[in-house]
């Protein structure tokens, strides 16, 4: 029996989903056997027979419908579409459901190191800045920061959305203490920098012992 990952994307059409089909037949273990897209005249449905993993780069108000579609079917599927309600597929079984708020292994050092910055400082507050075609705002980056801040701390930081040309996917968390401030910064420019998370995630989604599952820190640290 075949050890390769049947990998399938929807929103494969698009500049992240492209990016990830590129991604997923470069990878070891992994192979490509759907590109689901109404630009490509593909839909999700006529990809899953052939799939293990979908990984899901669409629109927010398509991701739970098709991972609904995906659960069904007994399809693993990794979402990187952010701006959808997560409580949508609590409890939902059938398979795994992974949800990258940032696939930029960066990005999750990022948010871990103003985590544990955040215990120490007296207040702090995030700014992301992305490309102005990007659907939602705040972003999952800049939210899931903010979520995991809250939890250290019992104060969430406000978060500042800039929306421009010319940006990729920018984040910086500004903290403040007496006489001092501390600035940590992520820039990905290019959307190759997602790539090596995705891959692992979908490597991972299979054995998650808890679905959905949220953020790639779940993957890359122990604690």
């Amino acid at each position: 029996m075949s050890s390769e990952i049947r990998v399938a994307v929807a929103g494969a059409a698009g500049r992240m989903g492209s990016t990830v089909c590129d991604a997923v037949e470069a990878a070891d273990g992994l192979v490509l056997t759907g590109r689901a897209d109404p630009g490509l005249d593909t839909t999700l449905a006529d990809v899953l027979p052939d799939a293990d993993v979908v990984v899901d780069f669409t629109h927010p108000d398509q991701v739970v419908d098709n991972a609904l579609q995906c659960l069904a079917a007994g399809v693993h599927v990794v979402i990187g579409t952010s701006g959808w309600d997560l409580a949508a597929l609590e409890g939902k079984t059938g398979a795994n459901v992974f949800f990258g708020p940032n696939f930029a292994i960066g990005a999750v050092l990022m948010m871990r190191f103003a985590t544990e910055a955040a215990r120490h400082m007296q207040k702090a507050e995030i700014i992301e800045l992305h490309h102005d075609k990007k659907l939602d705002a705040p972003s999952g980056t800049a939210a899931h920061t903010a979520r995991q801040m809250e939890a250290a701390t019992g104060v969430a930081p406000p978060i500042h959305s800039v929306r421009l040309p010319g940006l990729v996917a920018h984040q910086e968390v500004i903290l403040g203490g007496l006489g001092e401030t501390l600035t940590i910064r992520h820039d990905s420019l290019d959307r190759s920098s997602f790539m090596p998370g995705v891959v692992l995630a979908v490597r991972r989604v299979a054995g998650l012992q808890r679905s959905p599952t949220v953020g790639l820190d779940r993957l890359l640290f122990e604690d």
